[in-house]
């Protein structure tokens, strides 16, 4: 999912808090029979992946100059982190990007923006939209380079920026434009229109018969229809990407997520997580299974696994991918050191979804009136998006603003499939 529903070490919470609204009051959605031949399939997008990078690695052997394979292979290793979710992929395409800019002659502009979307996969987004910024103002593939400055603009909170250069690009029948524009939708508020956006480039992508581009509309589509509540709909896409894609980690992580926050089902949830980390590695996973040991009332294995998540802070390679999980964990354990990462997140992507963590880290460090002007200034009115909202209710009720905290808890309603068993029950208790 969009956003992995963010680690609580909360108040342990026994299963039986949740026997009110047990498997059976739910109407089943999920069969085991639908997707059990993937959960064991071979992790074929990683061989294929590896295959072609022997291929391009040994042509780039035998070429004396080699610029012409150094994109392919580039390209090989994002692949391999695709289906791998091994993080030091990104790093040897990162190197490859940077070499053929140094020595092409012709392509430079071309390498400079996979190097962007490299960096953009690494959560570098500042560094994205400094070197695409710098090659528009030059010649360049004007179109293709706004569309990626959207993407970059939107990601640092240059959301004025971010729609001049959807502007520029408007065309309701181009795909890459729709998908933009369901996403500015869904950055204002309107998920219905994000929806239909998105439904339209779904119908583009099918009638194309671009293998990547459907499997990237169903598993996002899959996301959008779970915001909206649509379950089945949503179970349907990652269904549907997974027909395509039999070793998608994404679509059955979108599964895993159906399984417990709406079945309840955890022993189901935690299989198929099993599955999926036995070919494909993020340390989000550990944090989903902590959760659901929360909800299930093993304390021992809701640390375990937290444990296994923080040993992701001593790779490198992850850079700022993993700040906004860290800043949740040690908002709880180490309050000081997440409002440090807080703060550096801030500079690096100036966004509602950043801000309302630092909010967090403000308030569990007792700076309360740092987090209420935070949080009135940076993200009440710019976002719906429920973590957010969560946040600013324990901002607003730390502050003694309580008919606020009513008015948010109301919005939150509808929100418990996506934020998840533990967290809806934080906002009852609100």
């Amino acid at each position: 999912m969009k956003m992995i529903k963010q680690i609580c070490l909360l108040i342990l919470l026994s299963y039986a808090c949740f026997s009110c609204d047990s498997n059976e009051d739910r109407e089943p959605i999920i069969t085991s029979a639908d997707y059990n031949v993937y959960l064991d399939s071979s992790n074929e997008s990683y061989l294929s992946a590896k295959k072609n990078n022997q291929f391009w690695s040994k042509r780039l052997a035998q070429d004396s100059s080699g610029v012409g394979d150094l994109g392919p292979l580039a390209g090989t290793y994002t692949a391999m982190f695709m289906a791998s979710g091994d993080v030091a992929y990104l790093k040897n395409a990162e190197a490859l990007y940077k070499k053929a800019i140094s020595i092409s002659a012709t392509n430079k502009d071309g390498y400079t923006r996979s190097l962007a979307q490299n960096y953009i996969s690494q959560h570098r987004f500042k560094e994205a939209q400094e070197i695409l910024e710098l090659i528009y103002a030059g010649p360049t593939n004007k179109r293709v380079t706004e569309l990626q400055l959207f993407d970059t603009y939107m990601e640092t909170g240059n959301f004025d920026k971010a729609f001049e250069n959807l502007e520029k690009v408007k065309n309701t029948s181009d795909y890459q434009y729709l998908i933009r524009l369901a996403k500015w939708s869904d950055h204002r508020g309107d998920l219905d229109a994000a929806i239909k956006y998105l439904e339209k480039a779904k119908v583009i992508a099918e009638s194309g018969g671009l293998k990547p581009l459907k499997i990237w509309t169903y598993t996002n589509l899959g996301d959008f229809y779970g915001h909206a509540g649509r379950i089945n709909e949503a179970y349907e896409m990652y269904l549907n990407a997974l027909a395509m894609q039999p070793d998608n980690a994404y679509a059955k992580k979108g599964i895993a997520w159906i399984a417990y926050s709406y079945a309840h089902d955890t022993e189901e949830a935690k299989r198929i997580l099993n599955k999926i980390m036995e070919s494909h590695k993020a340390p989000d996973y550990y944090l989903l299974k902590a959760e659901i040991a929360e909800y299930e009332g093993n304390n021992t294995e809701m640390e375990e696994n937290l444990v296994l998540f923080k040993e992701a802070e001593s790779d490198p390679n992850y850079g700022a991918m993993y700040n906004t999980y860290f800043i949740e964990y040690y908002s709880e354990t180490a309050p000081k050191k997440a409002l440090s990462l807080a703060e550096q997140e801030v500079l690096n992507r100036a966004t509602p979804a950043t801000y309302h963590l630092l909010a967090l880290a403000q308030l569990k460090n007792g700076m309360n009136k740092e987090a209420l002007k935070t949080i009135e200034t940076y993200v009440i009115g710019k976002t719906k998006e429920p973590m957010s909202l969560l946040h600013a209710a324990y901002v607003f009720k730390a502050n003694g603003q309580v008919d606020k905290v009513k008015q948010i808890k109301k919005e939150l309603e509808d929100a418990s499939f996506e934020i998840g068993p533990i967290l809806t029950q934080k906002v009852q208790s609100l």
